[in-house]
């Protein structure tokens, strides 16, 4: 048997969805390319900038670095001008004029501000020193070994970078020949700090280095890159740079940096040394003739790079606007061939519904005749249900009243017999002149008169039919005036009554009339319900839970059982035998307290019985 989740598409519909699919999908590829390219575009032209920029700072580095060695470059020849110097050559044994030289010396040092400057016989000897004053003097050092001096010898003005191997101060050094009558009698040395330039090489997050002939880093805005190799050193390097002493101790590591891209003009992509976070950077160029010096340059492509991306995020979102653009037109029509077909389908419907409303129209104009005849029906039936309820309450009274018409006979007829004797003997004791007890029968006549006035007074209280308005009743008063009415019942069947007001001055918003009679309806249940019973115990609480006011009753009779507990409140439904009761006390009683906005509810006690709860909204008090 074929599954029933299994759907067979049309060959046509297949076809198309494959159509549709290599569709998009090529223009997603189509989309994602031109992304790329603008990405790549958007890059060349930042790198490009950041080509023309990092150009002209290496321009002004070289010029800066030309300018101040310039200002030194014919410092050195001077010095054979000098008729001490060219003596103390002479004759390097005079002290006297070495030390004209070296105040000479010393004063050419602060005016020109240079770090040194000295003489160097041709044994390469220092003969004199702008620093002889200090503890590590050159005066007596020997200085052949070199570049600069030696060069100098062979009577070639030498040009020298190193770190000083007396105080480990770096610096560059200029030396030339002193000379007199075209003999060769030493060699004039000035020390220049070229340091003080790094200071202005700073560009944020660019980076500057100044490199020898052999690649090593002596000058950089990155104290950490100095004397470090752009690349390793040959072992002949290292050696010839160890002879010269050119960078004393320092180990000339490599660098590490590592080329990503290669690009023209000799610009490339590198890759900043660990352990700093390696950053992507264009490296450039620039000789110094004829120093074979190097400046290189390093520029951030962190700007570039951003650049790049946000034009490619741009193009690509760009190209969705289009698309979505596209497909809004296209829903757009499609939508508008739809609206035109609705519209049509709509024209012919509603001449379709006009006919369809004309001949509903007369059925509902009957409908409506038939309707308000109905209506003038049902109102006249509720005004027969309420009437009838109201009888069925009052019915109830005087249901209530006639059973307990035997006790309220008795308690009638108790008063007007001592009535009647009372009268008789005050007629005759007025007659004796026993005026003194006289007076105290007539004085009981009318204790009894008002006892039994008050009898009538709560018997036609109760009878009279109630007030529809609700208003705050004190519950206690209420429990009080129900049970006057049982009372001489209770006293009859000796039934133990208890009364517990675990919440004192509760007030319920009810009429007071209807709520005794629930009241005297639930007593007198109680009362027959203990009809037999051994127990018989009658008891009343009183509590306040939140905004309600509970009146528990609760008796020691068998209990109700939970079949008949389901059917006790309807109306006709009675435990009693034929004749002994309507079965509406209780109907009467639960539809009393839903219309003041309560619940009557029963329960089995644990220890037997039953008990029904009145549950009432608490209203305060009325103040006068």
């Amino acid at each position: 048997m074929a599954s029933a989740a299994q759907t067979v598409l049309p060959s046509g519909s297949g076809s198309r969805l494959l159509r549709r699919f290599v569709l998009w999908l090529l223009v997603l590829v189509c989309c994602l390319g031109l992304a790329l390219l603008v990405w790549r575009w958007t890059e060349n032209a930042a790198i490009d900038k950041l080509r023309l920029a990092g150009a002209q700072r290496l321009d002004s580095y070289a010029v800066s670095l030309e300018n101040l060695l310039s200002k030194y470059d014919f410092l050195p020849g001077t010095l054979e001008l000098n008729k001490d110097v060219i003596a103390l050559l002479q004759q390097p044994d005079d002290e006297l004029l070495r030390a004209e030289v070296n105040a000479h010396l010393e004063q050419l040092n602060k005016l020109s501000k240079s770090t040194t400057i000295y003489i160097v016989n041709l044994q390469g000897l220092t003969q004199a020193s702008s620093n002889w004053r200090e503890p590590d003097s050159f005066v007596g050092d020997n200085v052949a070994f070199r570049p600069y001096v030696r060069d100098a010898l062979r009577r070639t003005p030498g040009g020298f970078y190193g770190v000083g191997t007396t105080r480990g101060e770096p610096g560059y050094f200029f030396a030339h020949g002193i000379y007199h009558n075209g003999h060769m009698l030493g060699v004039a040395t000035v020390k220049v700090n070229i340091e003080k330039l790094e200071k202005g090489w700073v560009q944020g997050t660019d980076k500057v280095m100044l490199t020898d002939a052999h690649g090593v880093v002596f000058l950089s805005s990155v104290p950490d890159w100095k004397y470090h190799a752009l690349a390793p050193l040959e072992p002949a390097v290292l050696q010839e740079l160890e002879v010269s002493r050119q960078y004393f101790s320092h180990a000339l590591l490599p660098l590490g940096l590592r080329e990503l891209r290669q690009l023209d003009n000799g610009a490339s992509i590198v890759a900043t040394p660990a352990p700093a976070e390696r950053t992507r950077m264009l490296s450039q160029t620039r000789s110094l003739s004829p120093r074979k010096w190097q400046f290189v340059y390093l520029s951030d492509l962190a700007p570039a790079e951003a650049s790049a991306r946000n034009a490619f995020l741009f193009t690509w979102l760009s190209e969705a606007l289009l698309v979505m653009l596209v497909l809004y037109a296209r829903q757009r029509r499609r939508l508008g061939r739809q609206r035109q077909r609705a519209r049509l389908d709509l024209q012919r419907a509603y001449d379709h519904l006009e006919t369809m409303v004309a001949e509903r129209t007369a059925s509902l104009q009957q409908m409506t005749h038939n309707l308000s005849e109905e209506n003038v029906v049902r109102r006249h039936a509720e005004q027969k249900l309420r009437q009838a309820q109201s009888d069925l309450v009052q019915a109830g009274k005087m249901a209530v009243l006639g059973q307990m018409s035997a006790g309220i006979t008795h308690e009638l007829n108790q008063p007007l017999t001592a009535l009647r004797t009372m009268s008789d003997n005050a007629r005759v004791l007025i007659e004796r002149g026993r005026l003194d007890e006289a007076k105290g029968n007539l004085t009981t006549i009318s204790q009894l008169i008002a006892r039994m006035g008050a009898l009538t007074g709560q018997l036609r209280q109760f009878a009279r039919k109630a007030d529809a308005s609700l208003k705050p009743v004190p519950v206690a008063a209420a429990i009080t005036a129900a049970l006057f009415l049982v009372e001489r019942r209770v006293e009859q069947e000796r039934v133990n009554f208890r009364m517990s007001m675990l919440s004192q001055g509760v007030h319920a918003l009810c009429d007071s009339n209807r709520l005794e009679q629930v009241l005297v309806n639930l007593f007198t249940n109680a009362l027959d319900a203990m009809d037999g019973c051994e127990t018989r115990q009658l008891t009343v609480s009183v509590t306040r839970s939140f905004q309600k006011a509970m009146i528990a009753v609760s008796d020691t009779g068998p209990g109700i059982p939970e079949a008949i507990r389901n059917h006790l409140f309807e109306p006709f439904f009675t435990t009693k035998p034929q004749g002994q009761g309507l079965g509406l006390g209780l109907a009467i009683s639960e539809q009393i307290i839903r219309e003041f906005g309560g619940m009557l509810l029963v329960e089995s006690t644990t220890a037997g019985g039953a008990r029904f709860i009145i549950e009432l909204p608490i209203a305060e008090p009325e103040t006068t």
